[in-house]
């Protein structure tokens, strides 16, 4: 919840809204007059200000320009009169209110833009980190991870550095079907590697009967001879 300074040389008018701001879960601070708000928004640093027009001593928006010349407008402020025109409304937004609220002030009208005023002054989050390269454009290279594995030497008796690696860079600026082609051939590589070129295995693995992989390995120009010897 917030801390509120309310500004009214009313009393009636300062206790109303201290007792709606207060049950909504506010800490409420008032001022009958300038000099007093000047001390509450030294002393509070308040969240929001409601400052009421008129007022015997200094009137409400040569309080807000005060304010607003001397870089002190950290925080929303809702103008509030009883005898507000347009004219006024739009002074008070020249130099720094956001809302203008005219008495007698409904209790629907306050509350909406206590919580207008409030959202607009809440820290915003923190930006989202860059997004990913292979998400910015189509030229980009998009990484494409196998299934985890323990280093290839201990499955399949290779080096590290033998055979494909658990994961493969794929090039997006190019056809669909070359794109899929691609991402086939090096899936089905890094499976007969994995299995020392065994074709059983490599068909259980990737779910496919051996006369499809057959045909598919063919279509997609992988060396089967060339895995078998590298086992």
């Amino acid at each position: 919840m917030a801390t509120i300074l309310v500004v009214d040389d009313e009393l009636g008018i300062r206790g109303l809204l201290s007792e709606i701001l207060s049950d909504e879960g506010h800490t409420v601070e008032l001022a009958e007059n300038a000099a007093a708000a000047r001390a509450a928004r030294e002393r509070l640093r308040p969240d929001l200000i409601l400052l009421d027009i008129w007022m015997p001593d200094v009137d409400g928006i040569t309080l807000l320009k005060e304010w607003s010349g001397a870089g002190l407008l950290t925080m929303p402020v809702i103008m509030m009169s009883g005898h507000g025109t347009i004219d006024t409304a739009v002074e008070a937004t020249k130099h720094g209110a956001i809302a203008f609220l005219e008495k007698p002030i409904t209790l629907q009208k306050l509350l909406r833009a206590v919580e207008q005023a409030l959202a607009r002054n809440a820290p915003r989050p923190p930006a989202p980190p860059p997004m990913p390269s292979w998400a910015r454009g189509t030229d980009t290279v998009f990484a494409a991870p196998m299934p985890a594995l323990a280093p290839l030497s201990s499955h399949v008796g290779l080096s590290a550095h033998s055979g494909p690696a658990p994961e493969q860079l794929f090039h997006l600026d190019r056809p669909l079907r070359e794109a899929r082609d691609a991402f086939e051939k090096s899936y089905f590589e890094f499976h007969l590697a994995k299995e020392n070129g065994s074709m059983t295995r490599v068909a259980e693995k990737t779910g496919l009967e051996r006369t499809h992989l057959y045909r598919k390995l063919k279509q997609l120009g992988v060396d089967i001879s060339r895995n078998k010897r590298t086992a």
